[in-house]
């Protein structure tokens, strides 16, 4: 039985909330949602995510067949919502940070204009959330989640490897505490202006699974409407892929232990960013690369697939400020995706190195082979350095290898320069 409500509901909400399949457990199954995913770019890597994957079978926060357009994503919700009449709720949550992309609020504005009775929501890591308040608050989007996976930054440096925020890149204890800060005065200021905030908190067994009551506490103080207790789902080319995903009873058992006087989201699919129809009976791929933005003529396919979206750059780089490290002997390499001709940051790939095996012989061998198969999706590899075995490697691969020191955005900007070249 869920808890009575905590604050009033805004009136202009109360009818939207009805229909809302995230936010109301009795409407999951009599109303549909829309994920619309134009928001490529994300300003912090958490430790569990990869966006670079993509299963038709697979449904987890992040993945997604297609990049949109505002003016495609406007189409496809047109598209979407003559043939799912049940279309209630318009959201975006990702595949990076919504708030991190422009195209997050020009989309809403269209869909606004276009679909007025269409409930708009989107979902955030909360790192830009309080100084986009105010322009939410004007697009009309009234429900807003924030994942939130700890309220104690000793708990939160475990969980992302870094944050970007106001051009500096932090690391460790650091960028959980600028996160942490700026999730709570989001979450407070979007409570104060009337908005419904859902929360969502990953369950890393190991590592916020003692921690989350007491996260769950700060949460119902500030306001948060309801509360989503999502597993772990580990993840291939991640850093916490070895970390154990929870059982359903520990889930459950510590959603019980949680729910006093807080609602419970028990009903998560873990949506895709690109998630269409009811929960737990996702149509996207119906959809996939079938609608027609405005530039496309009578008939066309939708193209989100062509050198714009698919080229991308793999930049080694420690500190994200500046080109720092060899083609073998990185153990990251900063990713950023090339769209409409300009670079955007898309997280960061571990590769599998080995630091203890020789440099020479059939191990070293095996051990570039490791590097060079991860990095072997990407367009470019920008580094400092690169021996004649790992360079012969990697551009047997059709990888562009590419050896530069100086800053990231130089790096970008001759990187960019080679693309106009070939085209």
């Amino acid at each position: 039985m869920q808890p009575k409500m905590t604050r009033d509901i805004p009136s202009e909400l109360r009818q939207a909330l009805d229909s809302h399949p995230c936010y109301n457990d009795k409407a999951h199954k009599n109303f549909a949602r829309m994920h619309l995913p134009v928001a490529p770019g994300c300003n912090i890597q958490c430790n569990y995510c990869n966006r670079k994957y993509d299963c038709s079978n697979e449904s987890r926060p992040g993945v997604t067949s297609e990049v949109l357009s505002p003016e495609q994503a406007l189409a496809k919700v047109s598209m979407v919502k003559e043939k799912i009449p049940e279309l209630s709720v318009v959201a975006i949550a990702g595949p990076g940070d919504p708030l991190a992309n422009e195209e997050t609020f020009e989309t809403m504005a269209l869909v606004k204009k276009e679909f007025p009775d269409l409930t708009l929501c989107l979902s955030t890591n909360g790192l830009m959330l309080p100084e986009n308040l105010d322009r939410i608050k004007d697009l009309g989007i009234g429900f807003v989640t924030v994942t939130i996976n700890a309220v104690d930054p000793a708990v939160g440096e475990r969980i992302y490897d870094f944050v970007r925020f106001q051009g500096r890149n932090y690391k460790g204890r650091e960028a959980a505490e600028v996160l942490l800060r700026q999730q709570l005065e989001g979450i407070k200021g979007a409570v104060e202006r009337g908005m419904l905030v859902k929360a969502n908190m990953v369950l890393i067994p190991d590592i916020n699974g003692d921690h989350i009551p007491e996260a769950v506490k700060v949460l119902k103080e500030l306001g948060v409407y309801i509360i989503n207790i999502l597993p772990l789902i580990p993840v291939e080319g991640t850093a916490f892929s070895d970390q154990r995903a929870p059982t359903a009873k520990e889930r459950k058992e510590l959603q019980d232990r949680c729910s006093d006087g807080v609602r419970m989201m028990r009903h998560c699919k873990q949506c895709r960013a690109d998630a269409i129809g009811l929960l737990g009976q996702d149509r996207q791929d119906e959809f996939a690369k079938a609608a027609c933005g405005s530039s496309c003529g009578p008939g066309e396919a939708m193209q989100v697939s062509g050198p714009s979206v698919c080229r991308s750059i793999a930049l080694a780089s420690s500190d994200g400020l500046n080109v720092d490290g060899g083609l073998g002997n990185s153990p990251s390499f900063l990713i950023f995706d090339v769209k409409d001709g300009a670079p955007v940051e898309a997280g960061r790939t571990e590769v599998n190195l080995d630091m203890d095996a020789p440099l020479v012989g059939e191990a070293h061998r095996r051990r570039l082979k490791l590097v060079v198969d991860q990095l072997s999706q990407h367009s470019i590899v920008i580094v400092t350095g690169a021996g004649d075995l790992a360079r012969s490697m990697i551009e047997a691969k059709g990888v562009r290898l590419m050896i530069f020191r100086g800053t990231v955005q130089e790096a970008l900007k001759a990187a960019l320069e080679g693309f106009d070249r070939d085209d």
